[in-house]
């Protein structure tokens, strides 16, 4: 008769996530590897080259969107599939129309762009780090099981430092505006996160697809982008109009 023992089977266990949580880290630093710059070098460029990246985003967010809810037509009726129809269009343009507002100022749209990166990126990757290793309690647990407050505020963190530094960088923002910015821009890119979240989970899917190795689908890599670059668009707008809404996010 073989016996397990519980110390050794939860050891191994450990080790098996760990193991898992290694690849997954892996399999996000290589995809942004190469993700990163295809959306740097276009963005710079900007332009069709720039329509184009956002187009096919955006596309593949509504593909993704699409999916989900033709999934799970049978569990929901005829005009709630509509609406959730309906919104993954609005989902999809914002992806489109934001970044392209943001980019046709030939002064600010690209510093404005590279803002906004700087933000996100920096808040989705110290809120996984510091998540990991601090731990602690849960942000949300109903929606995901996985942040906790101590990566929210590592991300918040990383997001007004990187974010400030562009902005102190491109010489034309108040330290103290890019700083409240930032960290503005950087709540809000969490909460898409949680937003996408709370998506999936209406679902019962873990990721939108599997087009990314490592991050999911296009959703779930754009999710904090959309939202931040969204608020981003109104606060320029409300301040310069549609014409010059990244200057009148940068410029204070």
């Amino acid at each position: 008769m073989i016996t397990l023992n519980p110390q050794n089977s939860g050891r191994s266990g450990d080790a098996a996530a760990n193991n898992g949580a290694a690849r997954n880290f892996s399999l996000r630093v290589a995809s942004a590897a190469v993700l990163a710059p295809i959306a740097l070098v276009s963005t710079y460029i900007g332009g069709w080259l720039f329509l184009i990246f956002c187009a096919i985003a955006a596309a593949a967010i509504l593909w993704e969107w699409t999916s989900l809810v033709a999934a799970s037509r049978g569990r929901h009726s005829a005009g709630a599939t509509l609406l959730w129809g309906a919104g993954g269009l609005v989902y999809a343009g914002t992806t489109f129309v934001s970044p392209v507002l943001l980019r046709r100022d030939p002064v600010w749209g690209l510093t404005a762009l590279f803002f906004l990166f700087a933000i996100v990126w920096a808040t989705d990757i110290l809120a996984y780090l510091v998540g990991r290793a601090v731990g602690g309690p849960l942000l949300w647990p109903r929606l995901s099981p996985n942040k906790t407050w101590a990566g929210a505020v590592g991300g918040l963190a990383g997001g007004v430092a990187a974010g400030s530094l562009v902005a102190y960088a491109s010489g034309g923002t108040n330290p103290l505006m890019a700083g409240v910015l930032a960290l503005i821009l950087s709540i809000v890119a969490q909460a898409g996160d949680l937003f996408e979240s709370a998506v999936k989970r209406r679902f019962g899917v873990k990721d939108a697809s599997n087009l990314i190795p490592g991050h999911g689908g296009v959703m779930d890599r754009l999710d904090g982008f959309l939202f931040a670059a969204t608020v981003a668009v109104v606060i320029g707008v409300l301040r310069q109009g549609v014409a010059a809404p990244a200057q009148g996010l940068l410029v204070w």
